[in-house]
């Protein structure tokens, strides 16, 4: 394996796969903190280029973590699909960029050959791509999911409404579902993150969000999103919601800090598809983003983007409903400023469109990032071209309870106007049942949370209205 080059005159070798690797990505501050950046844009490019001419055999057989070190790598590599593996094995990294962008390969192409892909291949497809490139790439790809409500087809844009409380108050929080819903937002999900996380606050939660769902017929699925053994204890006792939730990461070592093993989240799986209100087939919802190894310290020597294919890697074992991307919600020990924030952004919903997962981006931030209002709008308006099938949907952009800097109702309403995309279609029969969406724009009551008080619930309690 040739890991050497010259540029400008300048030879450059590389001792590994996974130094190749780390060399080869945009610059990220959390590489450049680990040691394991490239020095120079000079050095970027050559490993670009040593990257380009990379077979795919040889990023299998290389892991940035060994197979029988780290349970990710065995959850990625037992997954590949030998035959279609088998057909594209000698491919290099520049052939299977130049597939993927060629205007003739239809998304059902990538689609096909990704299966055969491990999670090393598409980070390095991704790393020799430009912003551009992996906007157009994305479109091609639409993965479709289903819980209660199906999110992910052409021209629709969903939205997770965010009702978080500092107190977990159910009033303050039912006010902002209220709110987000006569905007248009929730369609994917209505997500509470709990300030306090025990298993008699979350059966709480989860019992007040179906509770109201339930009461006003709302075609959507509900989930709170505390840690995935306190949902499952909530559960295991009564309480009901729709998807389980869970962050999950890129290093085994990672998810041990998470507390979290492959075992755990099966047997989690296994109980929402028995034991969760939603009709499925998809049931998980999982939360990734760039960085989270780097700030753990677990992340081997390998670079943060690597790793985060290698996060999708592994959710995808789990047939998930939702990956929703926060790559920005650590701050600048992982991503510096707003550049680098949109670039991992794109790399991220490319690559969980590559692996096959149904992605929603947050390309969030943090109030001591470099990065401001105009460096997530320019993201968001970027991700929606390139097909994202949901965003957050959070009171004012400012999360209360998490400090820190996320998408608004208004933004959202925004976006579906400036590219003609609809609610998910149940979604917004009951928007217009409600008097607030006509022919796919929001009415002049939109915003108004009093009409909760001034109508009657479109369901009945106990039994989920579909639309």
């Amino acid at each position: 394996m040739n890991l050497k080059t010259r540029l400008f005159g300048k030879p450059y070798h590389f001792g590994s796969i996974k130094e190749l690797l780390a060399k080869a990505n945009e610059e990220k501050s959390g590489d450049v903190i680990a040691g394991i950046a490239a020095s120079s844009a000079a050095e970027r490019i050559a490993a670009k280029r040593v990257l380009a001419e990379v077979t795919l055999e040889e990023l299998r057989k290389n892991p940035v973590i060994p197979y029988e070190e780290d349970e990710v790598t065995r959850v990625i590599d037992d997954a590949v699909r030998e035959p279609i593996y088998e057909k594209i094995k000698h491919w290099t990294v520049r052939e299977l960029r130049e597939f993927i962008l060629d205007h003739k390969t239809s998304g059902e192409q990538i689609k096909h050959i990704s299966k055969g892909l491990t999670s090393e291949m598409v980070a390095a497809v991704a790393k020799l791509m430009s912003n551009m490139d992996l906007v157009y790439a994305s479109s091609k790809i639409r993965n479709r999911a289903k819980a209660n409500t199906e999110h992910g087809q052409p021209g629709v844009l969903a939205y997770r409404l965010q009702p978080n409380h500092p107190s977990d108050s159910v009033e303050g929080i039912l006010a902002s579902v209220m709110e987000g819903l006569t905007y248009g937002c929730g369609d994917a999900v209505l997500g509470i993150n709990p300030n306090e996380d025990t298993v008699e606050n979350t059966m709480k939660l989860m019992k007040a969000a179906h509770d109201f769902v339930e009461e006003w017929g709302i075609p959507t699925q509900t989930c709170v999103l505390s840690h995935i053994t306190s949902q499952m204890k909530a559960v295991k006792q009564g309480a009901p919601t729709d998807v389980f939730f869970q962050s999950v990461a890129g290093t085994e070592d990672a998810n041990k800090a998470f507390g979290i093993t492959a075992k755990l989240l099966d047997e989690a799986h296994e109980l929402i598809k028995k034991k969760g209100c939603a009709t499925g087939p998809n049931l998980m919802y999982f939360e990734t983003g760039q960085g989270s190894e780097q700030s753990l310290n677990a992340h081997h020597g390998a670079d943060e983007m690597t790793l985060e294919a290698r996060t999708y890697g592994f959710a995808k074992r789990y047939d998930p409903f939702m990956v929703n991307n926060v790559s920005g919600f650590i701050g600048p020990e992982t991503l510096y400023d707003g550049k680098q924030i949109i670039r991992a952004s794109l790399e991220d919903h490319f690559m969980g469109k590559l692996t096959g997962l149904p992605m929603g981006m947050a390309p969030c931030y943090t109030n001591h990032t470099m990065a401001d209002q105009n460096d997530q709008e320019n993201a968001i308006m970027l991700l929606a071209m390139a097909g994202s099938n949901y965003f957050m949907g959070v009171p004012g952009s400012d999360d209360c309870m998490l400090s820190y800097q996320d998408t608004s109702y208004h933004d959202d309403a925004t976006l579906r106007e400036l590219l003609n995309l609809r609610p998910v279609p149940e979604f917004e029969k009951w928007l217009e049942e409600m008097g607030l969406m006509k022919d796919g724009k929001l009415t002049e009551i939109a915003g108004d949370p009093s009409i909760f008080a001034k109508k009657k619930p479109l369901g009945k309690k106990g039994a989920r209205r579909n639309g």
